[in-house]
C-alpha cells in the first residue's frame, strides 16, 4: 500500500489458521489506524497490527453479537470519516456470507474509499483441513456454497431445495448447526437419499477441530452426541467418503494438546510454530520479558578496549542481539572484532552469530562444567582476556569454569530479563480450568518467573495433571530446586530438540 490516505480494507482474515491470511490481508493489518475485528478473526493477526493502533471488538458469535450489524456499520463509517485508514477483519471471506457486501453498501453511500480483499473461506479450507475434496472427476463437479441460517425475518425460503437435493453433487452449508436437524429434513424430502454421506466440521483449520461423519440418516444424532455446536460447516454430498483415507490434519501428533509456551512473546514464535504444526494448541504467557540493562556503562568501557580481548563468548541470541545492537550505536562495526575468536554456547545463538558474519570457532553444548571444558580442551586460554557478554542474572558457572582454565574473564551485563506483567491472570485461568496438558520451559529464568506467578498455598492443585518439558538439564534442574516435577528434558538444548523429546514423550 502506497502512501496512508482515509480508506477502508474489508478483510477476509480466513477461516482460523493464521497461515491462510493473504499477504495483502497483513500488509492491511500492519499499516490500519483502527482495526474493527470479528470473533471468528484469529487473535493472532493482531500481533502483526502498529503498537499504536486502535483495536475493536465487534464480537459476532453464533447470534451473540457485541455489535449489531447496523452499529458495526456506523462505527466503520465513523472511524473512516476521521481521517482514519480502517481494517474491517473479518472471519473467512467478506463476501461470502461476511456481509462484507453490505458494508461496503454504506460506504458507498457515505462517499467512503475502500477496497475489497478476499480471504480463505471456511467453506473449501474446513473440509481440506478435513480430508474431504469437495469436487472430485469420480464423484461430483457440482458444488453450492448455502447459509445455514436464513434472514429469520424472511416469510419464504430463498433456497430451492428440490433444485439441492437432486442436482447438486456437494453442498456446503455455512452456520448451519444449530438447523442440522431441518437441514436434512428439507433434503430427505425433496429427494436426497439418506445414506448420503455428510461430515460436520467444528472449528476447521485450527487446533481445535473435530469432525464428525456419517450419512443423512444418523448426521444431527452423531454431532448431538459428540456434543458440536458453533462454529461448524456442514458438507453433504460422496465426496465426504473419501475422507476415511485423506484426513491428515487431526492425526497430527500432538492433535487437541493443550501447551503454554512461557518463553518472551519475541523468541516464541520457532517454539509456537513448530507445537502448532504438530497439532498443538499453544497458550502463550510469557513469564519473561527482556530489556536493556541497567546500565550499558561495563559493556560500553569493553567495547572501548576490545583490542585487548582475544575471545568473545556468546551465551544467548540475547546475548549476540544485545551486543552488536550497542556496538553499531557505538559507531563501530564488525571490523572491531576482526582479531577475536568467538565461542557460542548452543547451536541457536551460533545461527544468530553468523547472520552478523561470525564463524563460531568452538560450540559448547550447554552451560554444564564438562561440556564448557570439552569445548574449550584444544584452546589456549590461560592468561587471555575473555569478554563475555550475557543476561545481568546469569549463572556464574561459566566464568568459574574459565577461570579455572586460566582465562581472565570479564562478565559484562548485556541485557536482562525480567518478569513478564499481564500473563499471570490468563496462566492461573488456564490452569484453574484443568484444561493445561504441558507447559515449556526453555531457560531457568522462564522457570522461575513462572514459579512467581503461582500462589503458594494451591500450586500443588493447580499442576495436577500438567506435565512439564525442559530444553535442558540446567533449565530442567531449576525446576526441580523450585518444587517442580520435570517428565520431559530435551537431549539437544535446542527449541527443535525440545519439540523432538516432546514428540517422543508425550
Amino acid at each position: 500500500m502506497e502512501g496512508k490516505t482515509t480508506k477502508v480494507y474489508l478483510v477476509g482474515a480466513g477461516p482460523g489458521d493464521p497461515g491462510l491470511l493473504t499477504i495483502k490481508g497483513r500488509e492491511c493489518i500492519e499499516n490500519a489506524d483502527v482495526i474493527i475485528y470479528d470473533y471468528l478473526a484469529s487473535p493472532t493477526l493482531l500481533k502483526f497490527a502498529p503498537k499504536n493502533a486502535e483495536l475493536i471488538y465487534v464480537g459476532k458469535k453464533g447470534g451473540d453479537h457485541t455489535l449489531p450489524q447496523h452499529k458495526i456499520n456506523a462505527l466503520i463509517v465513523e472511524k473512516a470519516a476521521a481521517g482514519h485508514i480502517v481494517t474491517r477483519l473479518k472471519g473467512g471471506d467478506p463476501f461470502i456470507f461476511g456481509r462484507g457486501g453490505e458494508e461496503a453498501e454504506v460506504l458507498i453511500e457515505a462517499g467512503i474509499a475502500f477496497e475489497i480483499v478476499p480471504g480463505v473461506t471456511s467453506a473449501i479450507a474446513a473440509p481440506a483441513y478435513a480430508g474431504i475434496p469437495l469436487t472430485h472427476r469420480d464423484f461430483t463437479s457440482t458444488l453450492a456454497f448455502v447459509t445455514g441460517h436464513e434472514d429469520p425475518s424472511k416469510e419464504n425460503s430463498s433456497i430451492n431445495w428440490a433444485s439441492l437435493a437432486k442436482g447438486i453433487g456437494t453442498i456446503v452449508f455455512l452456520m448451519g448447526v444449530k438447523n442440522l436437524p431441518n437441514i436434512v429434513k428439507h433434503l430427505t424430502d425433496n429427494g436426497m437419499l439418506a445414506d448420503t454421506p455428510a461430515a460436520v466440521i467444528r472449528w476447521g483449520t485450527t487446533s481445535k477441530q473435530k469432525t464428525v461423519s456419517g450419512s443423512l440418516s444418523d448426521i444431527a444424532e452423531r454431532v448431538k452426541a459428540a456434543g458440536l455446536t458453533a462454529p461448524a460447516i456442514i458438507v453433504v454430498g460422496q465426496v465426504v467418503s473419501l475422507r476415511e483415507k485423506m484426513a491428515w490434519f487431526e492425526h497430527r501428533p500432538l492433535m487437541g494438546k493443550r501447551v503454554i509456551v512461557t518463553r518472551s512473546r519475541e523468541q516464541a514464535s520457532d517454539l509456537v510454530k513448530i507445537l502448532t504444526d504438530l497439532g498443538a494448541e499453544c497458550i502463550e504467557c510469557p513469564t519473561i520479558q527482556v530489556f536493556p540493562p541497567d546500565s550499558w556503562a561495563q559493556l560500553d568501557a569493553a567495547i572501548e578496549t576490545l583490542s585487548e580481548y582475544r575471545w568473545i563468548v556468546f551465551t544467548s541470541v540475547n546475548g549476540v542481539k544485545f551486543f552488536f545492537e550497542h556496538l553499531f550505536e557505538k559507531g563501530k562495526d564488525v571490523r572491531a572484532l576482526h582479531h577475536l575468536k568467538t565461542a557460542s554456547i548452543g547451536p541457536a545463538t551460533a545461527k544468530r552469530l553468523l547472520e552478523f558474519g561470525f564463524k563460531s570457532d568452538i560450540i559448547p553444548e550447554s552451560y554444564r562444567a564438562e561440556s564448557v571444558v570439552d569445548a574449550f580442551k584444544n584452546e589456549d586460554i590461560k592468561g587471555k582476556k575473555i569478554l563475555l557478554p550475557r543476561a545481568a542474572e546469569a549463572r556464574p558457572i561459566l566464568p568459574l569454569e574459565l577461570g579455572k582454565m586460566g582465562a581472565m574473564v570479564n562478565e559484562v551485563p548485556a541485557y536482562c530479563t525480567k518478569e513478564a506483567k499481564g500473563s499471570a491472570e490468563l496462566l492461573l485461568a488456564e490452569l484453574r480450568a484443568e484444561q493445561v496438558d504441558l507447559i515449556t520451559f526453555t531457560s531457568s529464568s522462564t522457570v522461575k518467573n513462572f514459579r512467581a506467578m503461582l500462589p503458594d498455598e494451591n500450586i500443588r492443585d493447580l499442576m495436577k495433571g500438567v506435565r512439564i518439558a525442559s530444553i535442558g538439564p540446567i533449565t530442567s534442574d531449576t525446576a526441580e530446586e523450585l518444587g517442580f516435577e520435570v517428565h520431559i528434558t530435551a537431549e539437544s538444548f535446542t527449541i527443535p530438540g525440545l519439540c523432538e523429546a516432546i514428540l517422543k514423550q508425550i
